[in-house]
């Protein structure tokens, strides 16, 4: 189907206003198929249109009374002629489940055999479920009715009545765009609650009914203090009555914002131990799709370019409102490491884009930018922004901005113009520098003989002239930080510092976005004098300014490792440990620097720091896990899997078991039976995606095969368990093995667009890329797919991205040798 541009959608918009949806589904007519009725209620001023539906078979449209032919639906449009000042639009339709994530997805669980349903409606996946006019700047309300095998429950954007055993009918919402229509339908557990006059509940699958018990109140109590602090801040109470959290299983994203019924996947209902960094982004992302109730729900954009102000604003909101009304206090060192970093590599790509683009992309096109800058970047800048404008400035916009859109849409213009009405002066001129050119400035750390100067450069691609406003910290050979504020308004600035501190950290609040590099002195006393910051964020700019300046192959990727065995004997943060190890295995071993000896020299490095960590922290469960990747100590695995050594304070339950199965099956010493008894041990749905992995990651030659088969020819595989195989199949150890697979990367890779559709389809291309065969061939295969028109742009972009990583690691090996 092609995607719809944004000029046909502003022709719908002029031409269609939407009165209401009637949408009734059938969700008993089995495992494959649902019915679905929609009454669509819409005024025209010109005689022609179209509507979306995407079915398996259209029964019959009726416009205004009279049969339209079926026969006309053309890749998911049907032509509507002669339309009326006033129409009424029915169409009955029998759709198919989904099992990639969008549309009305049906997973089972293997726990227990029960099904479960829940609809996704983003980025176009609203027709596979009604019929629509699917564009987001035509809202309308919805009354939904829902018939479902008697023991289910029904949830949705309105409040649901059981009406009659098996028969549901939701309240008629406020007006939404199509991509927020949701409903969750299933035998699903529920727990209630209500605060401040609004009823709360969170819904799981039966089998983690235990889990979400346990886990409840840690989810309400975040939810009530962020919709107390919300409420404080905007002066505008939450609008779409009931308001449920629903943690369903095999979803894509983290969250989708459904005005009343958040959709969050299930590995948020921890069922095994976690970090305490783990519970914190769980709270931060309840927190974020909370803000999407005001900026993004009751007012919303009008085309998809705008999509990135709706997520930089729950993106920072996530950040603050969980630091300043929520127990989790460690939000800006996770935002350091972890946003901040995939952001900034994206800033760094071929694919680089701005912040706010023009509106010229169609609605699929859209989707390939919503990305790290969409989310980290655009947070940065409205970080950025509140500290520039004053927070009353900043908050007195955003709320004339919700009252005037009230559930309808609005650009990102109208913003600019309600915070200019609140005061704010020159943001057209900050708005080019910040939001509207790509790239990023680096901000370089000069010592002279009188004191320190601070250099920004724009990128030649990208020319620009930010300002930054941030904080220049100066420690001493103890420890000991002096902080010094600074506007970076040219492009050689001073800063207040005594020349002969031991490390400067320009940016060590981790307020602005740039790259940041080190002088030659604060990187030669960098690893005495880590173990003496204890400012998590400082810490993290550190390591973003280590990671960054070897990807640019301006440092040694052996002094990157040695900061890393640096850090790790004294890291207080699991999320400092957690990043560490993760950008061990995603970038330096095995791609910048050769996989052995320097394994050998991180396990090591962990074994010693598990004899005296404290036990049953998060620190060590994070210490714990790295220790199992990396470690090549068969006995001592297989050891902990029999209960045997296992360190005081670790739990082997279902997950950590899991991954020590999955290193044993990498290592080759263990099998098939093996894994088949750990998954009779865990015969859940988790399991089976755990079992995908392991088996995937088998270091045989039938192994690999049959995973690469589900790759690329199975069409009924569920989302979760493409993911799975595609992460077992790759490894910098097996790289001999795996050689044939990828040359056979590009020749198919391309054929899985027929196989899948939507986000499933450029996710699993990217997972499934050769990431560690570093060549200078792969590069040159991956330019030619790319420039392949004919291959789904989702499938190229995320090629294009692997590429461009692969390029940056040849240019580190090249640098520094292999």
């Amino acid at each position: 189907m092609p995607s719809l541009t944004v000029d046909g959608a502003r022709a719908r918009a002029a031409a269609l206003s939407v009165q209401s949806y009637d949408v009734d589904l059938d969700l008993t007519q089995g495992e494959r198929t649902f019915g679905s009725t929609t009454t669509i209620r819409f005024t025209a001023t010109e005689p022609t249109s179209w509507v979306d539906v995407k079915p398996d078979a259209l029964t019959s449209v009726t416009l205004n009374g009279s049969a339209l032919d079926v026969a006309g639906l053309n890749d998911g449009r049907l032509e509507l002629t002669g339309l009326q000042d006033e129409n009424e639009l029915v169409v009955v339709a029998t759709m198919a489940y989904s099992h990639d994530g969008e549309g009305l997805h049906r997973a089972v669980d293997a726990a227990d055999g029960l099904a479960y349903t829940y609809a996704m409606s983003f980025l176009d996946a609203g027709p596979r479920i009604f019929a629509c006019f699917d564009q987001p700047d035509l809202k309308a309300p919805y009354r939904l009715k829902v018939t479902a095998p008697e023991e289910w429950i029904v949830l949705g954007n309105g409040a649901a009545t059981q009406v009659s055993p098996g028969r549901w009918e939701l309240a008629e919402t406020k007006p939404l765009s199509t991509y927020f229509v949701t409903v969750v339908a299933g035998p699903y557990h529920q727990v209630t609650d209500a605060h401040d006059g609004i009823n709360l509940s969170v819904v799981s699958r039966q089998s983690l009914k235990d889990a979400l018990d346990r886990e409840a109140a840690d989810i309400f109590e975040v939810t009530k203090q962020s919709f107390d602090e919300y409420h404080r801040m905007f002066g505008y109470r939450y609008p779409f009555g009931e308001y449920h959290q629903a943690f369903v299983p095999e979803f894509n994203a983290g969250a989708m914002e459904n005005p009343g019924c958040v959709t969050f996947r299930d590995q948020m209902v921890f069922r095994s131990a976690v970090t305490d960094g783990e519970r914190s982004q769980r709270a931060r992302t309840i927190v974020h799709e909370m803000a999407h109730q005001w900026f993004g729900d009751t007012v919303t954009m009008k085309w998809w370019n705008d999509l990135w102000l709706n997520e930089s604003f729950a993106e920072y909101m996530a950040h603050r409102v969980s630091t300043a009304a929520t127990r989790y206090s460690d939000n800006w060192i996770d935002f350091a490491y972890m946003r901040k970093w995939w952001g900034l590599q994206a800033d760094q790509r071929s694919s680089t884009h701005p912040v706010a683009a023009d509106a010229v992309k169609d609605a699929a096109s859209s989707l390939d930018d919503f990305d790290g800058i969409s989310y980290a970047k655009g947070a940065a800048t409205l970080k950025q922004l509140a500290a520039y404008l004053g927070d009353d400035v900043f908050l007195a916009g955003v709320n004339a901005h919700i009252a005037a859109h009230e559930f309808g849409n609005a650009t990102f213009a109208d913003l600019v113009g309600k915070w200019t009405e609140a005061g704010a002066t020159g943001l057209d001129d900050w708005a080019q520098a910040w939001l509207r050119t790509p790239g990023l400035d680096t901000l370089t750390v000069v010592r002279t003989a009188d004191g320190i100067k601070l250099h920004r450069k724009a990128p030649e691609a990208y020319p620009a002239r930010r300002p930054h406003k941030l904080t220049v910290a100066g420690y001493d050979a103890d420890g000991r930080r002096t902080d010094v504020d600074v506007l970076v308004d040219a492009d050689e600035v001073d800063v207040d510092l005594d020349p002969s501190v031991a490390v400067v950290i320009p940016d060590a609040g981790d307020d602005s976005w740039a790259k940041i590099r080190l002088d030659v002195d604060s990187l030669a006393n960098l690893t005495a004098l880590l173990p003496k910051i204890d400012d998590g964020v400082a810490r993290a700019v550190v390591l973003n300014s280590v990671r960054d300046s070897v990807a640019d192959a301006e440092l040694d990727p052996k002094a990157g490792f040695d900061v890393v065995l640096g850090m790790l004997p004294t890291e207080t943060s699991d999320i400092a440990v957690g990043t560490l190890l993760n950008w061990s295995i995603s970038h330096l071993l095995g791609v910048y620097l050769p996989y052995e000896p320097y394994r050998g020299q991180l396990a090591d490095v962990l074994r010693t720091r598990l004899e005296t960590v404290e036990a049953g922290t998060s620190v060590q469960l994070s210490l714990t896990r790295g220790f199992v990747r990396f470690t090549d100590d068969v006995d001592r695995l297989k050891g902990w899997l029999a209960g045997d050594g296992v360190p005081d304070g670790v739990t082997m339950d279902a997950d950590l078991r899991w991954l020590v199965t999955l290193q044993l099956a990498r290592l080759g010493a263990i099998g098939e039976p093996e894994i088949d008894a750990e998954l009779r041990r865990d015969s859940s749905s988790e399991g089976v995606v755990h079992a995908t992995r392991c088996r995937a990651a088998l270091p045989t030659a039938e192994a690999k095969e049959r995973a690469w088969a589900q790759i690329i020819t199975d069409a009924d595989l569920p989302n979760y368990e493409l993911y799975a195989a595609c992460e077992g199949f790759w490894h910098p150890a097996q790289a001999e093995l795996t050689e044939p697979y990828v040359d056979r990367y590009f020749a198919e890779i391309a054929g899985t667009e027929k196989l899948r559709s939507g986000w499933v389809v450029a996710s699993s291309a990217k997972l499934a890329f050769p990431r560690y065969a570093i060549e200078q061939r792969v590069v040159d295969l991956a330019g030619g797919l790319i420039a392949d028109e004919s291959v789904a742009a989702g499938i190229r972009r995320s090629v294009a991205d692997s590429a461009d990583d692969l390029k940056r690691a040849l240019s580190v090996r090249s640098a520094y040798g292999d």
